[in-house]
Order: structure tokens, then C-alpha cells, then sequence
């Protein structure tokens, strides 16, 4: 084994975005076991903070790989194209606009079904992005030609970056859904 090693190989897993939960739980599971500290409580405190390393490394892979979008923007650096959250914030015009459009229908809202129709809205837009950018990622993979696989994984990481502003828009959806039930509640 190797700490350096990707997320994938590290838990033996196939690089592809389209992943298996309960395969990569396993494999999880089954690594955590081999390099969990408490296995080498006889063998001193040099041995278990090495343990402690390997166990941190293995949970922070499994954190990665098991949320999609995490998952995706670790494939889009893997392949070369960088996700750039903080720095490239440039999006195509049309997104821009759909963005504008839900924040005000948000900020217009006047009861909860509205905001529940956007928030269902949001939602369906946020899988359709996150199948595209499986398409994207696993058929990047599957091309032999580098500038076809540069391309897709580029395509890829502007679609992670939409939907990270998605999953921004889907907090305040549900923060403001949180709103009108607890005043109901009240």
C-alpha cells in the first residue's frame, strides 16, 4: 500500500465516477480494518502513529469518493482540469441567467409551496448536471485520444463548479423552507 496513492487505488477501486456505495463502503471498511490503530497497540507508539496516518488517510479517501460531487471534482483534478472554485468563477451566460431566475423566484416566494416547487426544480436540474458530469468523467476515461479526454474532464469541472452554485442556491432553499416550518410550528 501506499499513503500517496489516489483515493481509487488506494481503496482498490476502478477510477469512474459511476461508483457503487456499498462497494466503496467495503472497501473501506475492509482497508480501515487492516490499518486501524488499535491493531498495533503491542507494537509501540511509533507503529500506531503510523497506523493513525494510514487510518486518516483511508477515512478521508472514503469522505471524498462517497459524496458525487466531491468525488467528481477529485476525478476532474485527477485528469488534469482543475475544478478552481475559488478562482474561476466564470460561467456560461445561459447558467448565469437560470441562476438569476431562481434567486428571485426564492427571494419572491410567498409561502412554502413555492418555495418547495423551486427547491424541486433546483433538485432535478442538480441530478441532471451530476449524470452529465458522470458521462463526462467515466466516457473521458474510456478515450484513448489525450485531447478528447482533456476536453471532457474540462467540461467536467465546469459543470462541478455550476453545481457547486446549485448546492450554494439549495442551502438557502432550504434554509428558507426551514423558515416557514418553524413558523407554522409556532
Amino acid at each position: 500500500m501506499n499513503i500517496d496513492a489516489d483515493d481509487f487505488t488506494l481503496l482498490g477501486l476502478p477510477r469512474r465516477f459511476a461508483l457503487e456505495r456499498a462497494l466503496l463502503d467495503n472497501a473501506w471498511k475492509a482497508l480501515q480494518a487492516k490499518v486501524h490503530p488499535d491493531r498495533f497497540a503491542a507494537e509501540g507508539g511509533a507503529s500506531q502513529r503510523l497506523a493513525m496516518q494510514w487510518a486518516v488517510r483511508v477515512n478521508e479517501a472514503h469522505q471524498r469518493l462517497k459524496d458525487p460531487l466531491k468525488r467528481a471534482a477529485y476525478l476532474c483534478e485527477l485528469a488534469g482540469a482543475q475544478v478552481q472554485a475559488h478562482d474561476n468563477t466564470a460561467m456560461p451566460s445561459d447558467f448565469l441567467m437560470q441562476q438569476m431566475t431562481w434567486r428571485e423566484a426564492l427571494e419572491e416566494a410567498g409561502n412554502a409551496a413555492e418555495v418547495e416547487a423551486l427547491s424541486t426544480e433546483v433538485t432535478a436540474q442538480r441530478r441532471a448536471r451530476l449524470a452529465r458530469v458522470g458521462e463526462l468523467l467515466d466516457g473521458a476515461a474510456a478515450h484513448t485520444d489525450g485531447t478528447a479526454q482533456a476536453a471532457q474532464a474540462a467540461q467536467a469541472a465546469q459543470e462541478v463548479r455550476a453545481l457547486m452554485f446549485i448546492d450554494r442556491l439549495l442551502e438557502e432553499v432550504d434554509t428558507r423552507m426551514q423558515r416557514y416550518e418553524d413558523e407554522e410550528g409556532a
